[in-house]
């Protein structure tokens, strides 16, 4: 009975873990040095920021793909890698905070994805 107990508990508490997860597409933008964000039709959703002024790192930022040269748009200096593309991300965030707390993995789409999705600002 006990062994069944918790075999239920295990169940609910993975259940639970895994709907906070959440799948989000958009303007994945790394405009400056050590700040990563989303934009989706919600709005900025921040990854990663420059002394933490958006609260503190998400984790798992290596599961954030890289993009290939046909997929990014370099946005600064050329080579430095800053710049923006079209993503979704599977994700656990703080809606209240706009953050994204936890990447658990991600996807890279292409730019005319997001370029056609009207419901997205168009990148900075």
């Amino acid at each position: 009975m006990r062994r069944l107990l918790g075999l239920c508990l295990c169940l609910i508490l993975c259940s639970l873990s895994a709907a906070a997860a959440e799948r989000r597409c958009g303007w994945l933008a790394n405009p400056t040095p050590g700040d990563l964000l989303l934009t989706d039709r919600q709005g900025d959703w921040w990854i990663t920021s420059q002394g933490q002024a958006n609260g503190p790192d998400a984790a798992g930022v290596d599961n954030v793909p890289a993009f290939d040269d046909r997929q990014f748009v370099e946005t600064n200096v050329p080579g430095s890698g800053h710049g923006y593309g079209c993503a979704c991300l599977t994700v656990d965030a703080d809606a209240k905070a706009r953050r994204i707390t936890k990447v658990i993995s991600g996807q890279i789409l292409p730019l005319s994805r997001c370029r056609g999705d009207k419901a997205l600002p168009k990148p900075d």
